[in-house]
């Protein structure tokens, strides 16, 4: 019985994981977090940034809170938002090395053919 919970609970947490993984699968959530991670901006200055119409960043926002990734903060009739965790910029950080590698290890083997 107990090891049908463990299965569970790593089933849950890879679900979670795929959950997130989802909620970044777009350039646009990914540049999000970049721009995050140098402080907290207002939705406009995203909107601004991002060069999409406010309706569109906000939908990507709202993805962006509901995984619990970002989280807002009103001030007045502005709204704020920043990276709930530094490590989900140091996750993205670590998939771009990893695609860094993988180009220029596709490049190697071009040359050698």
């Amino acid at each position: 019985m107990v090891e049908g919970k463990e299965d569970y609970n790593k089933l849950e947490v890879l679900r979670l994981q795929a959950e997130l993984c989802k909620s970044l699968s777009d350039p646009k959530r990914l540049y999000i977090i970049q721009l995050l991670r140098m402080g907290e901006r207002s939705v406009s200055e995203l909107t601004h940034m991002l060069g999409l119409k406010q309706s569109n960043t906000s939908q990507h926002l709202a993805i962006l809170r509901n995984m619990g990734v970002i989280s807002p903060r009103k001030d007045g009739t502005t709204v704020y938002y920043r990276l709930v965790n530094p490590k989900i910029s140091e996750a993205c950080d670590l998939v771009r090395e990893v695609i860094a590698d993988q180009l220029q290890n596709n490049q190697r083997l071009s040359r050698q053919m």
